[in-house]
């Protein structure tokens, strides 16, 4: 890929306010390219990456990139006919206890394969993933995809976690880059979409957003990477857990491709919080960790020990917010998917975490 491809890109989208241009999806598509091959200067990768975000990306743009880091990608098909992606944000969480790295075992106990994917760390946020959840929970997170995609074809198991180092080696090689350059860029919006392992018949995504504009972005670029379903969730940070209070306004489509607008509220399935999400536990703070003087000061290690501690009661039943947002979460996702009444998803989901199943199925990860 020539040099002059991402040059000619920065003259068009980094001219000022005024002046700046968007350019086509081939453009972008090349661009990013270039970027992933490491074939130019990584001053103007940032440059140009920061310019698109300044101009606001437009689609094509969105999913020339997408479409670029799909081609450079490693994807494998698993031995399932139908597959949920789970595609939280790769920077984590740090102003609400994410239980989100137990949602796959939830779906794979009552027999959906499922999959989640992303990085231990990286920026702008830097806060807690679901890899360090898993890591800390004795989790297998260093599976190849050949790995990964044996473990969600196995019937006692059903879901794996894969890595991004795993299956988009170039992007990830980007983390320093994309630390230095301290803003988020596209790049955290389309890393999510890449679907590293689909199904042999329908892949759906769930994912989630923050501001209004994102669902018809996220429900274009889901169906440019192939997903046959997607779910679009109004989370807390971001994620794909709703908030436990008011409504949940959820964006979707399935097999007729058009986006529909849904609503949930938790008090439906007799669960009633007053917080949004699951609360903060006490966090030890460690200063000297700190990346620079914008940066969180949580300590992200004792953070993962106590989501763990978090994650193993909700996944005994004991009662409270981490558990009623694995129910919640869950029973929504279930009743779309397979099209079933609401209350009748959450007792499906209920009664399968009361069981003890998810708690193993979790656990037979390691």
């Amino acid at each position: 890929m020539s040099k002059n491809v991402l040059r000619a890109a920065i003259q068009k989208v980094a001219t000022g306010p005024e002046f700046s241009k968007n350019i086509s999806e081939e453009d972008s598509y090349n661009s990013m390219l270039s970027i992933l091959d490491n074939s130019v200067d990584s001053v103007q990768a940032a440059i140009y990456l920061i310019a698109m975000r300044m101009k606001r990306e437009t689609m094509d743009e969105n999913i020339g990139s997408l479409k670029a880091l799909i081609d450079k990608s490693n994807i494998i098909t698993a031995d399932v006919n139908e597959l949920i992606d789970i595609a939280e944000p790769y920077n984590g969480f740090l102003r609400n206890t994410p239980i989100s790295a137990y949602l796959p075992a939830v779906f794979s106990a009552i027999g959906l394969p499922s999959v989640s994917h992303g990085v231990e760390t990286v920026g702008p946020k830097f806060g807690l993933t679901t890899k360090k959840i898993l890591q800390v929970a004795g989790i297998n997170v260093d599976k190849n995809l050949q790995e990964a995609s044996e473990a969600i074809s196995n019937k006692d198991l059903g879901w794996s976690y894969i890595d991004q180092e795993k299956f988009c080696k170039p992007l990830y090689d980007l983390i320093n880059l994309r630390t230095r350059m301290v803003k988020r860029t596209v790049l955290t919006t389309i890393e999510v979409l890449v679907g590293p392992i689909r199904a042999k018949n329908k892949t759906h995504i769930l994912t989630g957003y923050v501001h209004a504009a994102y669902p018809p972005v996220y429900s274009d670029l889901s169906k440019v990477s192939g997903f046959e379903s997607a779910i679009l969730v109004k989370g807390v940070e971001g994620g794909v857990s709703p908030s436990l209070r008011g409504d949940a306004k959820i964006f979707f489509y399935n097999d007729s491709g058009e986006m529909k607008e849904i609503k949930f509220n938790a008090r439906d399935i007799s669960i009633d919080h007053k917080m949004r999400g699951v609360p903060l536990p006490d966090l030890k703070k460690q200063e000297g960790k700190k990346l620079d003087e914008i940066s969180s000061d949580i300590d992200i290690d004792d953070f993962a020990s106590k989501v763990v501690e978090i994650g193993n009661d909700a996944l005994k039943g004991k009662d409270g917010p981490a558990r009623d947002s694995l129910i919640y979460t869950s029973a929504l996702t279930l009743s779309i998917i397979k099209k079933i009444d609401f209350k009748d998803a959450a007792i499906k989901i209920k009664d399968v975490i009361k069981s003890g199943k998810v708690k193993d199925f979790f656990y037979n990860a390691k």
